[in-house]
């Protein structure tokens, strides 16, 4: 199998996925998903599809990421790695589907409008 690679945004994080066979190794900008992301929750999202599938020690993973915040980057790296997957084997699409890997979220923040602090949010108001 030659390297498959995807895409996966989230908010303004936007991870690109290199998917090879190998032991399971995932590096993120150069570095592990230990070091990356010190925290179990977002590990534990990154690696969702892989574990759905039941190949976390089958594929190597290389990613670049890059926007947002730690939350979305790692929403953004499931994404990419579901679609990488897909790739490889497009049966794996039902049961991701399932799961809901493969719909990009496509929330974001609102834009503040004129005439108030915040996107909705509006000034305290004085009766007298």
């Amino acid at each position: 199998m030659e390297m498959v690679n995807a895409l996966g945004r989230r908010k303004s994080a936007v991870a690109r996925v290199y998917v090879s066979e190998g032991t399971g190794k995932i590096i993120i900008n150069k570095r592990d998903i230990t070091e990356y992301f010190p925290s179990s929750i977002l590990q534990y999202v990154v690696k969702q599809p892989l574990a759905t599938l039941g190949v976390e020690d089958k594929y190597d993973i290389k990613v670049n990421v890059f926007g947002g915040g730690f939350t979305g980057q790692s929403q953004a790296l499931r994404l990419a790695i579901a679609r990488a997957l897909v790739k490889i084997n497009a049966d794996d699409k039902k049961a991701l589907r399932a799961e809901g890997f493969i719909t990009r979220d496509s929330r974001c923040v609102e834009r503040k409008k004129p005439g108030r602090p915040k996107a909705r949010r509006r000034f305290q108001f004085s009766k007298r």
